[in-house]
């Protein structure tokens, strides 16, 4: 948790890159390119999974424009690594933009082996969220060897400024949209994001709290019919019910923040987002 501004000459959204790969070159992430001379910095890491031996491709870089007022972070999820190659022509590259700011930004940045996840207070304020790696699939490795998602709030280098209130701003983990792709064996998929959909859950009818004790439920991706492919790691579905963003609590040691959808303040327009490191 902490806080980048736009102090000594350099934007926000320019620091925000660099506490990225501080944070995760200093947590076991390699830093195959960090790339400061372009407009569009590039940042691309390598992790290796909680068995110590995997090869998970993600990065971030930045796209803006002064003149339209926006200064954003593109995420990133690749199948392999080659220099010679852009940013965006990287192999199997999905890519999902995350609205940011020229000036201060408060965010919350996590990660493990195989996932980092991001949470950005900007602007009015509004909440921006993304989370590139693995998730934890429901299946074996031979059968699925590299279950990797993309997710950001725009559909691929939008140029949406964090004030934007359209649908087209959003988490992706709601699912069922470009925001957040889902790699299988062999291409991209735009995955269905459970509890979201489940009118007993998050539609008609609302979960709530008891007793003030709020109930996290696993994000589980998948695609309304037949395959339920895995869940996010270390991001919870929490009901807005007598809740609010940037609440804090406790669960089986570990400590998570309540993050919003943007301005959005439903009941079902709040996650809980652990904090590994």
């Amino acid at each position: 948790m902490g806080f980048v501004d736009n102090s000594g000459g350099v934007l926000a959204h320019y620091k925000m890159l660099e506490t990225i790969r501080d944070f995760a070159s200093a947590n076991g992430w390699t830093v195959l390119r960090y790339d400061t001379v372009p407009a569009n910095r590039e940042l691309i890491l390598k992790g290796v999974g909680y068995t110590g031996e995997e090869e998970i491709f993600v990065g971030f870089r930045t796209y803006q424009d002064a003149g339209a007022d926006y200064y954003n972070l593109l995420a990133a999820v690749f199948t392999g690594y080659v220099p010679g190659n852009t940013f965006d022509s990287q192999p199997g590259a999905r890519l999902s933009g995350v609205p940011a700011h020229n000036n201060r930004i408060d965010y919350w940045l996590t990660l493990n082996p195989q996932r980092i996840a991001l949470a950005m207070k900007v602007g009015t304020p509004v909440y921006e969220s993304a989370y590139v790696g693995k998730c934890l699939p429901y299946g074996r490795p031979s059968q699925y060897p590299y279950p990797v998602v993309c997710s950001g709030m725009l559909n691929g280098a939008a140029t949406l400024r964090f004030s934007d209130t359209t649908a087209n701003h959003s988490i992706g983990y709601k699912g069922n949209s470009a925001r957040l792709g889902l790699r299988s064996n062999d291409n991209w998929l735009n995955a269905y994001c459970y509890p979201w959909g489940n009118a007993q859950i998050a539609g008609t009818n609302q979960i709530r709290d008891t007793g003030d004790v709020y109930h996290p439920l696993p994000i589980e991706l998948h695609d309304n019919v037949n395959n339920l492919w895995g869940a996010l790691d270390g991001i919870f579905y929490i009901s807005g019910f007598n809740n609010a963003v940037e609440n804090t609590f406790t669960l089986d040691s570990h400590d998570y923040v309540v993050i919003q959808d943007v301005a959005r303040n439903g009941f079902t327009d709040y996650y809980a987002l652990r904090l590994d490191n």
